[in-house]
């Protein structure tokens, strides 16, 4: 159980966006301040979420052996609605090759232009807000049978998989600064130019899991 979450968190917390943030914050003028701000908002709205899905998830007593179906109808429910999500990303990404348009600034932006803590900590909340491929690493936690223990260990260990791409970078930068900050900036140009695709491949083989899972788990009648 632990392994796969694990696994669906890592994919989850690939995300371009977060990394070209958090190069952005290393190379303002207080680097590891905001950096830090950055980080502790992505780990309030990483916890707020789990805990309230785990207790949404938990109150339907989906991990209940009579519940199998329901759990795993869930997880196929998920692997579709990502696949979905993927193609809809995928037909989009080529509309916008197609007919290239000036890029317009979200606010998310214009916050990272002037880079603060406060406002650090406000776009932790917001990039790292609702996402698919997170509660789908948060299901297969919160319907497992487990005890109280595991499944606080489990949580703690997707949320910190989740933020990964901050804190990471963050420890590096803290070891070496020069070298960070100069292989962020080599990265992210690469980044620029293929993350969206990367996000489609990350979301495509999330689905891909949730639906061959929540299938086999219905076909074969067990929880």
């Amino acid at each position: 159980m632990l392994v796969q979450a694990a696994g669906l968190a890592l994919l989850a917390a690939v995300s371009p966006a977060v990394l070209l943030i958090v190069a952005a914050y290393l190379g303002s003028a207080r680097p590891g301040e905001t950096t830090v701000f950055f980080l502790a908002g992505a780990v309030v709205m990483s916890t707020t979420l789990a805990v309230v899905g785990l207790v949404v998830l938990r109150s339907t007593g989906l991990s209940r052996p009579d519940h199998h179906a329901s759990r795993y109808g869930l997880r196929l429910g998920l692997g579709l609605l990502l696949l979905a999500v993927s193609a809809l990303l995928l037909v989009r990404r080529r509309r916008q090759r197609a007919r290239p348009r000036p890029p317009r600034r979200s606010l998310v932006s214009r916050m990272v232009a002037s880079p603060s803590p406060r406002s650090a900590f406000l776009v932790g909340l917001l990039v790292f807000g609702p996402g698919v491929t997170f509660l789908a690493a948060l299901q297969v936690i919160a319907t497992a049978r487990t005890s109280i223990g595991v499944t606080i260990a489990g949580v703690a260990l997707i949320i910190a998989l989740d933020v990964a791409l901050v804190w990471l970078p963050l420890l590096f930068y803290l070891a070496a600064p020069g070298l960070t900050q100069r292989k962020l900036s080599t990265f992210n140009g690469w980044l620029r130019a293929h993350g969206g695709a990367l996000l489609i491949v990350v979301i495509f083989a999330v689905g891909i899991i949730m639906t061959v899972n929540g299938g086999s788990g219905l076909a074969a009648g067990g929880g």
